[in-house]
């Protein structure tokens, strides 16, 4: 049975990389950002439901205005997940965009790839951050730098929340809580040696896969000139994101 549920998702997850292939190819970068949020919104979400991935939001992420999402990492779905619930420019590895098909896919809808270990990285993501609050894009970051099982935040790093308090847009924690079969699992986090393929494999294998996405509280506000720096209101989304973790 779980062979012949991951061969008709792997099909249907082909046939929605096409469909995805020929709208990047043949138009998405002529239509207005309007239209092009909604396409990435019902695109991701059509990626969650071939997969099999049922999708719980509780609050609501800030709508038609530049944000900064803030959010735990477990997969390399994450991506997809609040991008079903706004479309969000991301900041991501490099190591993404060499990625079959998806890389470039997330290349054309906006995402931000950051080189490690680049001495001038922060400088130039926050640059390019820049540009797209000032077009009332949402930035999406995962602060931890890596996956985990999505039990409890690894350590942060606060670097790149300086373009969002520069630019005086509101910075929003998202959890997101990962179940299988009905109870809190790690079973298709993406970490450790675990290939790509590996991955795929168990999520679109899987049956009752449930995410749970939490938008909490901003913990700064549009327009308002933070008083506090960076490292201080980093703990505060590493605090927020925390709490729900905890508390399932």
């Amino acid at each position: 049975m779980s062979f012949i549920r991951f061969f008709f998702r792997v099909i249907g997850l082909l046939s929605l990389l096409a469909v995805g292939l020929f709208i990047a190819f043949a138009f998405y970068a002529w239509l207005s950002k309007p239209k092009k949020d909604w396409i990435l919104k019902f695109w991701s979400a059509c990626l969650m439901f071939i997969t099999g991935v049922r999708l719980e939001q509780e609050g609501e992420p800030l709508h038609n205005q530049a944000v900064m999402l803030v959010a735990n990492h477990v997969s390399w779905i994450d991506i997809f997940i609040i991008n079903a619930q706004r479309a969000t420019s991301f900041v991501a590895k490099a190591e993404i965009r060499s990625w079959p098909v998806v890389g470039w896919l997330v290349h054309q809808v906006g995402t931000i790839f950051i080189v490690r270990g680049h001495r001038q990285a922060a400088v130039e993501i926050n640059k390019k951050m820049a540009e797209l609050f000032e077009q009332g894009v949402a930035v999406g970051l995962f602060p931890e730098g890596t996956t985990s099982e999505g039990f409890s935040l690894l350590p942060i790093k606060y670097g790149l929340l300086e373009g969002a308090l520069r630019a005086r847009v509101p910075i929003q924690p998202v959890c997101l809580i990962f179940k299988y079969k009905g109870e809190r699992s790690g079973h298709v986090a993406f970490v450790g040696e675990q290939t790509l393929v590996a991955n795929i494999w168990i999520l679109l294998s899987s049956r009752d896969v449930s995410v749970t996405v939490r938008f909490l509280p901003p913990v700064t506000q549009a327009g308002v000139e933070p008083t506090e720096g960076r490292n201080i209101i980093g703990a505060r989304v590493e605090a927020a994101i925390s709490a729900e973790l905890a508390r399932g």
